[in-house]
């Protein structure tokens, strides 16, 4: 097991790149990953053109967690 004091002494830039490598590495070995259906690679593409074409409202994180308080 690493040690939590280890982990501290790196910048929060590593931290969070050793984050993304673990959570990557849990989505490798998953036994959902890669498993998409038609129906789910089809919605998935369908919101990114919604995106790309500017068609699909964002918010930020501020503008999120204002909307959730009310």
């Amino acid at each position: 097991m690493v040690d939590i004091n280890e982990i501290r002494k790196l910048s929060v830039e590593q931290r969070m790149e050793m984050v993304e490598a673990i959570w990557d590495s849990i989505a490798e070995d998953s036994k959902f990953a890669g498993k998409l259906t038609d129906a789910q690679e089809a919605e998935i593409g369908t919101r990114i053109d919604l995106l790309e074409s500017g068609q699909s409202k964002t918010y930020s994180w501020e503008e999120a967690k204002r909307m959730l308080s009310l």
